[in-house]
């Protein structure tokens, strides 16, 4: 009898051991792919969130209202406080809404509609006390929303052609940056504002965005 035709045990070994390599190198690729898409879905959520916050704040400087013996803007050094006109329903009245930097995190906090002169004062005065205690455990953070990780931040303000900053002696002329700012005569004519992003996996670098008030016009000589 003819002997029956077959696989040597070699051939199944040296087979099974490509297989295998084949198998592996495939898992590295599909591993690799799932990685990257991760990481990419991570950074297009980060950004997605940047934009949103970006947005916010501008919407606050936009809705900046002056009122009379109240302080539209203020900027310590810690947290920008400012006074808006409720966006949702106007007849609610104005709200007081707070940026800063709390525990690596560019925070935003905002009050409940108010109406009355007493009511403001207060909601101010609390913007200032949050900002001193902003992120933690203890704080209201039904009013207190994470924007994004944030090293560092820095505000400045544009006055009669330039940029200066909000803290230094040409942004505080008129004691701008140092006391609240009412009349609307006395408002920047734009606000910069530069952060440096945190270094995580997602967004990383300086980011710099320029608010111009939208009653400023150039007088013309």
């Amino acid at each position: 009898m003819k002997a029956s035709a077959g696989f040597t045990l070699i051939e199944v070994l040296v087979a099974s051991a490509i297989l295998s390599l084949m198998a592996l190198l495939s898992w590295r690729g599909l591993d690799g792919m799932s990685r990257a898409q991760t990481a990419l879905q991570e950074r297009s959520n980060a950004a997605q969130t940047l934009q949103v916050g970006l947005a916010q704040w501008r919407t606050d400087l936009d809705s900046m209202v002056v009122l009379p013996n109240t302080p539209a803007l203020d900027w310590d050094g810690r947290v920008l406080r400012i006074t808006r006109q409720h966006l949702q329903d106007p007849q609610a009245g104005v709200q007081v809404v707070a940026w800063t930097l709390a525990n690596g995190q560019w925070t935003r906090w905002q009050s409940a509609p108010l109406t009355q002169a007493d009511a403001w004062a207060q909601a101010w005065k609390n913007a200032q006390v949050w900002s001193e205690s902003a992120g933690r455990l203890n704080t209201n953070t039904s009013s207190e929303v994470l924007i994004h990780p944030v090293r560092d931040w820095q505000i400045y303000f544009h006055r009669d052609g330039a940029w200066s900053n909000a803290l230094s002696s040409e942004g505080s002329r008129s004691d701008l940056g140092k006391k609240p700012i009412g009349a609307s005569a006395m408002l920047p004519e734009g606000i910069r504002l530069v952060i440096d992003l945190a270094n995580d996996n997602s967004l990383q670098g300086k980011l710099s965005l320029d608010w111009v008030r939208p009653t400023f016009t150039v007088v013309k000589q």
